[in-house]
């Protein structure tokens, strides 16, 4: 039996890694919009449950899950308690979860290069895979949103194994919404730039200096400028867009080396 979004008086996403950053970022959007939340975290339980409270205080009903995305075994039980708790599959995924190793390729140690593209690919493919089954066996007509990098669009150095596993979810997200159409599900890719978080500042000195003057907008990226891109993937405003990357990154990485001002 089908279900109908329109008789819910709330939608569910589910939003992996949602603890800090642009995850938490995204989830106290949703919430604020007439979302419930479902979410991902790992490591920091004191942060979940404040998000989880935020979520709470927005109006919304809020899941915090601790979960590995990359392990699937943990994946299927995020997915369980999902059901159990919300009772009805999610109506939106956003596939934020993801990690970075800081290392030159003739340095990169196989270790790292496994932990990033398990966590930021296979997390994407198998939290995907269980969204979308379950949206197909209850009808949901949803959407998931994949969170992407500039590096989707050119190569950063030194970020070798973080760049192939945001090229692989570019192309991830193509296939999944040329697969997923007919089951009335879109799949589109947010890909941030430079943008101003905790550890952004701790990680580089001037950092929202230094990208301000790259970026033809001349300021750096704030978790609410992703967040609302998402929002507008999520409803209906976007019901006919699909296998599309929508770069948030002020201008900056379709920015020309150009040697004369302008």
């Amino acid at each position: 039996m089908h279900e109908s979004n329109m008789t819910d008086t709330r939608r569910l996403a589910v939003v992996t890694g949602a603890s800090r950053g642009i995850g938490r970022e995204i989830a106290l959007t949703l919430a604020g919009h007439g979302w419930d939340i479902a979410f991902s975290f790992i490591g920091d339980e004191a942060a979940a449950n404040e998000v989880a409270a935020l979520i709470g205080a927005a109006g919304g009903k809020a899941l915090p899950v601790l979960c590995d995305v990359g392990v699937k075994q943990d994946v299927l039980e995020f997915y369980a308690a999902v059901m159990t708790t919300f009772g009805r599959a999610p109506d939106l995924l956003v596939n934020n979860a993801g990690v970075q190793t800081w290392a030159p390729l003739l340095e990169l140690r196989e270790e790292d290069w496994d932990r990033v593209i398990r966590t930021n690919l296979k997390g994407c493919f198998l939290n995907t895979q269980r969204a979308a089954q379950l949206m197909v066996e209850h009808g949901r007509h949803g959407s998931i949103i994949n969170i992407g990098s500039g590096c989707n669009k050119v190569p950063f150095p030194r970020l070798v194994d973080y760049t192939a596993s945001k090229g692989g979810i570019e192309q991830f997200t193509k296939v999944s919404a040329l697969e997923l159409g007919p089951h009335g599900i879109r799949v589109n890719c947010v890909a941030p730039g430079a943008i101003e978080l905790e550890r952004t500042r701790q990680e580089t000195p001037h950092y929202a200096e230094t990208w301000a003057k790259v970026a033809p907008l001349k300021r750096v990226g704030q978790p609410a400028d992703v967040a609302k891109v998402v929002l507008f993937l999520a409803g209906d405003q976007s019901d006919f867009v699909t296998g599309q990357t929508i770069y948030v990154d002020g201008g900056a990485f379709s920015m020309p080396s150009w040697p004369y001002e302008f």
